[in-house]
């Protein structure tokens, strides 16, 4: 018997599993993975950034874990030489309708105990020479990763505590005993005193399998991106962002450059009609039914009908996409970005149309279900697993 099985092999699973055979070095624990690899979905499609925590709400987890994360982040990957580079990232209004909004932004990076700076647009030149805007932000703890890399120290750190990592491993059902849990998957039986579900994209369902009800549906959001040619990328140096809606629950179209140099330019973010859905084509009958049925999405589109218009359109319109981008830098053309991939966000949704603003974690008999857990989860991985692990005592 297993003292521990975590479904899920992403980054939070992971971190999780870390944290676990540090605080209980003799437990026996495993990870259950349905995918050949770790970190196979969202963690492996992400968009490499090391987030501040300026955007979230001051006093929530989202903004407290990310802040301790985004340091920890960088600790783990000084102490492991995974290549990284703290780079800083600038935020900037375009509009007069935005210097407010930026105000309020650098009010809240201040609130959050962040190193954060107002700049001019003249400054913002001096940073990110192609530019153009009214005013900016500069955030100076923002960084980039491999978040792949981060995985895969990870995992080999849970093995080197003797932790058992299982891929190709679909948890299928679970049935509750006295004093434990049996899960049955693809590959046979894991009997375990404790579970917990980092299942991602699936979080919502294997709630359901362990009778617990998350109060909360997961919705897929598809980001789509470009990416600039090799012989363009000299119009970014770092990461530019502009001032996020905030009646809109997406950060908008912005400029990354990756750790390898390349330059992603995106996401929009579309409704995708599978869970695992990267492709505009991908379609999955019972994820589909799932979500065209569900009310909460339906009051969640009324809301933001116009915003979601606009991403659709962007998503199918190279033009507008672009022109989005020309917001940011005026000499990007269409000619200067190719497709690059897409990412799936998972992303809790309640039933009367509001959004889960704050990573969601359910504790029940024996379990524990992470059932909102969407950036920036992977910058504050190695504290949403200290977290969780200080939530579980080994009995």
């Amino acid at each position: 018997m297993y003292d521990f099985a975590i479904i899920g092999g992403g980054i939070v699973g992971l971190a999780t599993g870390m944290a676990l055979v540090e605080k209980y070095p003799n437990a026996r624990l495993v990870v259950l993975e349905k995918e050949s690899s770790l970190a196979y979905h969202q963690t492996g499609h992400n968009s490499g950034v090391i987030h501040s925590g300026i955007y979230y709400k001051p006093g929530s987890m989202k903004a407290r874990l990310c802040r301790e994360g985004s340091r920890s982040i960088v600790e783990f990957c000084q102490k492991y030489n995974i290549a990284h580079e703290v780079c800083g990232k600038v935020i900037v209004a375009t509009q007069e309708k935005e210097l407010p909004l930026l105000e309020n932004l650098y009010q809240r990076g201040l609130e959050n105990g962040l190193k954060v700076a107002k700049i001019t647009a003249e400054q913002v030149k001096e940073i990110e020479p192609y530019v153009t805007c009214l005013a900016g932000i500069q955030v100076f703890t923002t960084g980039i990763v491999d978040y792949r890399q981060v995985c895969q120290k990870y995992g080999e750190l849970i093995q080197s505590q003797a932790g058992e990592i299982c891929l190709g491993t679909k948890v299928e059902k679970i049935i509750a005993t006295d004093n434990s849990q049996i899960l049955e998957t693809n590959k046979g039986k894991f009997e375990t005193k404790f579970t917990i579900n980092c299942a991602g994209l699936y979080s919502d369902r294997i709630a359901k399998l362990g009778n617990a009800n998350p109060e909360a549906k997961i919705i897929p959001f598809r980001g789509e991106y470009y990416e600039l040619v090799p012989e363009k990328r000299f119009l970014v140096k770092g990461l530019i962002y502009p001032v996020p809606n905030p009646a809109f629950p997406f950060l908008g179209v912005h400029f990354t450059r990756m750790i390898d140099g390349s330059v992603h330019a995106g996401p929009n973010a579309v409704l995708s009609l599978k869970r695992e859905g990267y492709k505009k084509t991908d379609f999955d009958l019972r994820d589909f039914s799932e979500i065209i049925t569900y009310p909460g999405l339906w009051k969640l589109a009324a809301k933001y009908a116009d915003e979601g218009i606009q991403e659709i359109i962007r998503s199918f319109s190279k033009a507008a996409f672009v022109r989005s981008l020309q917001q940011l830098i005026p000499q990007v053309q269409a000619e200067d970005v190719v497709p690059a991939g897409a990412g799936v966000r998972a992303q809790a949704l309640m039933n009367d149309g509001k959004l889960v603003d704050d990573f969601l974690i359910i504790q029940a008999r024996n379990t524990l279900h992470v059932c909102n857990a969407p950036s920036p989860a992977a910058t504050s991985s190695i504290e949403i697993g200290k977290a969780i692990a200080q939530q579980i005592s080994l009995s």
